[in-house]
């Protein structure tokens, strides 16, 4: 999902720069209040999983591959704001350290594959603490199929409106292969949350409510 230098255009990548500069701020503007000696290590703890999982790659078929993205992850970890931020940082090492998505697309890639998801999965637990509050598990892993495939459609549109690939080729395309990539975002995710509930359950934040 990683969009390179040159598939957008400028226009584009500016529309899509402007709500993920906002996210990284709003959760800069978080972590200057909400962090603590208890939560500053998780902060670290998640953006170096994430950043490692990141780099390992899983196959699809018809030979392409697909990665953990953890935006929902960091989402129910550390509240949305805050996985903005972690998701920024991780993906702007991955672009100037290693070119992993261009340097102009860096904006959209934050978008696609951080702020989306975690603005996603925030909202998903924020109704789901009501409605739901012992089902955090399955819920969490629904959350994460559909962070990776909102975050695959804005990225086909992105696409289509820089005039890269016509929206009915890329559309259908990147759904379906990040259908599959999805579902193994949703395992990893309900693995890790149910490692964390297991022994630390106090670190999940309020964005729901976890039962005893």
């Amino acid at each position: 999902m990683h969009i390179p230098d040159g598939f957008l255009t400028t226009d584009v990548a500016l529309a899509c720069a402007v709500p993920a500069a906002v996210a990284v701020g709003v959760g800069l503007r978080k972590a200057g209040t909400d962090l603590d000696e208890r939560r500053v290590p998780l902060l670290g703890v998640t953006a170096a999983f994430v950043f490692a999982a990141q780099m390992l790659n899983f196959p699809v078929a018809g030979g392409t591959s697909g990665h953990f993205l953890g935006a929902a992850l960091a989402a129910i970890l550390l509240g949305p704001w805050l996985a903005c931020l972690t998701m920024a940082v991780v993906l702007g090492v991955q672009a100037f350290v290693f070119a992993d998505g261009g340097i102009t697309a860096l904006g959209a890639n934050v978008l696609n594959m951080g702020v989306i998801g975690a603005l996603l999965v925030g909202a998903i637990m924020h109704h789901a603490r009501r409605l739901a509050p012992r089902a955090i598990l399955p819920i969490a892993g629904a959350g994460a199929w559909c962070a990776v495939m909102a975050g695959a459609a804005a990225t086909s549109v992105e696409l289509a409106l820089s005039g890269t690939v016509p929206l009915h080729t890329v559309l259908p395309a990147m759904l379906a292969t990040h259908a599959v990539i999805g579902a193994g975002e949703a395992i990893i995710t309900v693995a890790a949350v149910s490692a964390v509930l297991s022994t630390r359950p106090d670190l999940v934040r309020g964005q729901f409510a976890v039962a005893a």
